[in-house]
């Protein structure tokens, strides 16, 4: 475990610790919510963000989160105003951005942009993700009780419909800042499945909303801790690594959930 931290370094694995917690639970929503792919396509708006954070010289986070932003923007506001579903506008966006990104990032960064590489986290990175990503947890929290009635009763009248779409508008938001962080650890491709894997897996095992909560945070994080394992002992990827061992704990739960 020393030479692992040592190896990887300790604020390293703190960051990308705090950042898949944080999609891990905001996961559990959007699997609640029948979102679940939302976030993966999210994660393919802030490619052309990110080309141009890198082509300009920026901080890749800024790029892809102004890119992400427009872009729940524009989901928000034809969903508001259309009889089209979230995942269908989201499709739309998700197709444009990855063509025009790709078109975008130089080359010799676009293995980079797609499959994310975790050795070349700054400092300054690395406690942006931290910080962000327990802003996330706490306003997730905050926020769970109105998710909730969005998504059993939104018609019952416990809660304004004005609020509800204020959360939800904030929810996206939450979502948009935990894949604009994952993209520099897993990339593009991959970010999406960092809040889906770990909630599917959690719903397999749970019987409560409480117990899928801390399931799904549990899953998260230990598919960081075996995935960055195995990058370092095998010496491959840590992105892809870390979204294998989240496949393996999925595939754990069928197994337990048919015994």
């Amino acid at each position: 475990m020393d030479s692992l931290i040592n190896g990887i370094g300790f604020i390293n694995i703190l960051a990308i610790l705090a950042t898949s917690v944080a999609a891990g639970f905001l996961g559990v929503f959007l699997v609640m919510r029948r979102m679940s792919l939302v976030s993966d396509a999210l994660s393919h708006v802030a490619l052309p963000g990110l080309a141009l954070a890198l082509l300009w010289n920026i901080q890749p986070f800024f790029g892809a989160f102004a890119f992400l932003l427009v872009g729940i923007v524009l989901i928000y506001l034809i969903q508001q105003r259309t009889n089209l579903p979230a995942d269908a506008i989201v499709g739309v966006l998700f197709t444009a951005s990855l063509a025009v990104g790709i078109l975008l990032t130089p080359e010799p960064e676009l293995l980079e942009a797609l499959f994310g590489d975790f050795t070349k986290i700054s400092s300054f990175e690395a406690w942006t993700a931290i910080i962000v990503s327990l802003l996330v947890l706490a306003g997730t929290i905050f926020s769970s009780r109105t998710l909730m009635f969005s998504i059993a009763a939104p018609d019952l009248g416990h809660v304004s419909k004005a609020r509800l779409k204020t959360v939800e508008f904030i929810f996206l938001v939450m979502v948009a800042l935990i894949v604009a962080l994952g993209i520099k650890f897993v990339g593009t491709l991959l970010m999406g499945t960092l809040t889906i894997i770990p909630a599917a897996a959690a719903k397999n095992i749970s019987k409560s909303f409480a117990a899928f909560c801390v399931s799904s945070i549990v899953i998260a994080a230990l598919s960081v801790f075996l995935g960055l394992a195995a990058s370092y002992w095998l010496d491959i990827l840590a992105g892809p690594a870390v979204i294998l061992a989240g496949v393996f704990l999925f595939l754990l739960t069928l197994v337990s959930k048919r015994a």
